[in-house]
């Protein structure tokens, strides 16, 4: 997509006015992502873009062209802190968390606005997303990390006991019962994220939304993946090439289980995870998918150093 203006829908200053909620996109190198979204939302829509890249696409002019944007600079400090500084800048009542490489409508964020909104006992509600062939993403949402849910992961067990990984993949239309949601299209009420502790920067992405689940779980708040609501989302795009992400994932995932966990637990479920990936990487390699046999070899590195790639 060029960097020409985009033509968004207009709607009558009437009803465009005064939203209740902003919705906070964190970038990366990901204009063309965010311009993408951007085309199928209103010109007028409340919302803050806080760029990880500092400007170095050209996302500071983008937003200015946008009737209700805002942009805050992340300073390269990682999703999790980019994400609670949209949210501490915001006035708001409510808040819908993004990914750009999402696509979801302004239909879908009212929707999730207008459960928190009829619901005090709800701490968030979320959108499925969706990959290329149309089917809920696994890690959508999932539950705690325990020895058992990793061994269920590690065997691929998981597809057929859907309800006992660490990681969800509901059926659309489907209720089920989640510890923690993902963040690509979620929507919570300002000053109780804020008050809560946002999300923890411990994690400089991946696990972040993991954490979360957990504080509101120990809160006593509930938390609602709407399987009915579903969201395009081609994952992966949105952090500037991704060559570093598998690492970065395995890194937070070992850092999670040690933040939560009795070192025992988590340097069990560590070797867990990483004999799981094992058998992945040599079908992978066998069947020329040498790409995606890196990905998997990535993920031990992070896994079993617990180095971030982003942070020295």
């Amino acid at each position: 997509m060029s960097d020409s203006v985009i033509e968004y829908e207009a709607l009558p200053a009437a009803e465009s006015a005064g939203y209740e909620y902003e919705v906070v996109l964190v970038t990366y190198h990901s204009r063309g992502q965010l311009e993408g979204l951007l085309e199928g939302t209103h010109c007028d829509q409340r919302l803050v873009v806080v760029d990880n890249a500092s400007g170095a696409d050209g996302v500071p002019e983008l937003v200015d062209t946008l009737t209700g944007g805002r942009f805050v600079d992340g300073e390269d400090s990682g999703f999790a802190a980019a994400a609670n500084r949209g949210a501490r800048t915001s006035t708001a009542e409510y808040l819908v968390f993004a990914n750009p490489d999402s696509r979801p409508t302004p239909e879908i964020w009212e929707a999730l606005v207008d459960e928190l909104r009829f619901d005090p006992k709800l701490g968030a509600v979320a959108a499925a997303t969706t990959n290329q062939a149309g089917h809920i993403e696994i890690g959508v949402g999932g539950w705690e990390p325990t020895p058992g849910r990793a061994i269920v992961n590690a065997l691929g067990l998981h597809r057929v006991f859907p309800n006992a990984g660490v990681y969800a993949s509901p059926a659309p239309g489907a209720h089920v019962e989640l510890g923690w949601m993902g963040g690509a299209c979620m929507a919570v009420r300002r000053q109780q994220f804020v008050d809560l502790g946002g999300f923890d920067e411990r994690y400089f992405v991946y696990n972040e939304d993991m954490a979360f689940g957990r504080t509101l779980r120990e809160a006593g708040l509930r938390q609602d993946l709407r399987t009915d609501l579903l969201v395009p989302h081609a994952t992966g795009t949105s952090d500037g090439g991704g060559t570093k992400m598998p690492q970065q994932r395995g890194a937070s995932m070992a850092a999670y289980l040690h933040d939560h966990n009795g070192a025992p637990a988590a340097l069990a479920m560590r070797a867990i995870f990483v004999i799981g990936m094992l058998p992945r990487i040599a079908i992978s390699a066998a069947r020329g998918r040498r790409n995606v046999a890196r990905q998997h070899l990535d993920y031990i590195k992070g896994i079993v150093t617990k180095r971030s790639p982003y942070r020295p």
